[in-house]
């Protein structure tokens, strides 16, 4: 039994997050931002830089201060190439804390909701989930991913993050379910499983649209036979989950943002209105 001296070896692996910070929660870079330092652009780098992003994530606005980029973390595939192109507009960000149940404070350096917007989702969030008890069920369904995403909502059971200690748990049986963790973009083949895996599920349902890949389409879903652009035409969503793939730590993010479970030091909501 070689796991029981490694076990005596290597102590205790599961991370106490949210209980207790940890650094890899805090240091893991997993977005891109626009600098807050940036000095604004000429239309000309605005539009080399909108060439540079094979999604379409990076666009820009114009106002009194001159053109300012923005960066759509929904689109966004973290491949950092605008990171490396135009250093003085973009960098990596630290930390996991990115998901949102606004699908507009996602865009950095753009226009989010209104504060009465936003209150008004955090009510309706809070409405669907305030008589789920300490055990909530999953149901995790791919309409069209790459396989990425479901390596890292695998590794959610594992000694590390074990999700189950936080009364989380996955179930094959939608009728079982709370929560609905959609990874993909929502191929046309999937549209009618997805329909039905919804319709087979108690109300009321919390959606969480987890990778880009689901929040809009990503890199495959930007034309060809799959024609999906993310699962917010399909479904009514209530958190967004940005990431290519989301990391373990921003899936138990969003995960506990959904059911009103984050401490209160942890941030609620990506900075998305206000460039970082």
């Amino acid at each position: 039994m070689p796991w029981v001296p490694r076990g005596l070896r290597d102590g205790k692996l599961t991370t106490g997050w949210p209980r207790r910070p940890d650094a890899y929660f805090d240091e893991f870079a997993a977005g891109v931002t626009v600098r807050h330092d940036a000095p604004p652009m000429s239309h000309a780098e605005a539009d080399a830089a909108a060439r540079v992003c094979p999604t379409g994530a990076i666009g820009h606005v114009d106002d009194d201060d001159g053109v300012r980029p923005t960066l759509d973390r929904g689109a966004c595939i973290l491949c950092g190439r605008c990171v490396a192109a135009f250093p003085q507009f973009f960098a990596r960000e630290s930390g996991a804390a990115t998901a949102g149940i606004d699908r507009r404070a996602l865009v950095v350096g753009g226009s989010s909701g209104t504060p009465e917007e936003l209150a008004g989702l955090r009510e309706a969030l809070a409405a669907k989930v305030k008589h789920l008890g300490r055990s909530v069920h999953i149901r995790h369904v791919d309409a069209g991913s790459d396989g990425s995403d479901e390596w890292e909502v695998q590794a959610l059971a594992n000694p590390v993050y074990d999700l189950h200690r936080l009364g989380v748990f996955f179930t094959a049986s939608p009728r079982h379910a709370d929560i609905l963790l959609v990874t993909g973009i929502g191929t046309a083949g999937m549209v009618e499983p997805l329909r039905r895996t919804r319709e087979a599920m108690p109300d009321p349902v919390v959606v969480i649209a987890t990778g880009t890949d689901a929040v809009s389409g990503g890199l495959i879903g930007r034309g060809g036979y799959t024609s999906g652009h993310g699962i917010g035409e399909l479904l009514d969503v209530d958190v967004w989950v940005p990431g290519a793939p989301a990391s373990p730590f921003t899936l138990m993010h969003a995960i506990l943002l959904a059911i009103g479970r984050l401490p209160a030091r942890v941030a609620a909501e990506p900075r998305g209105g206000d460039a970082a």
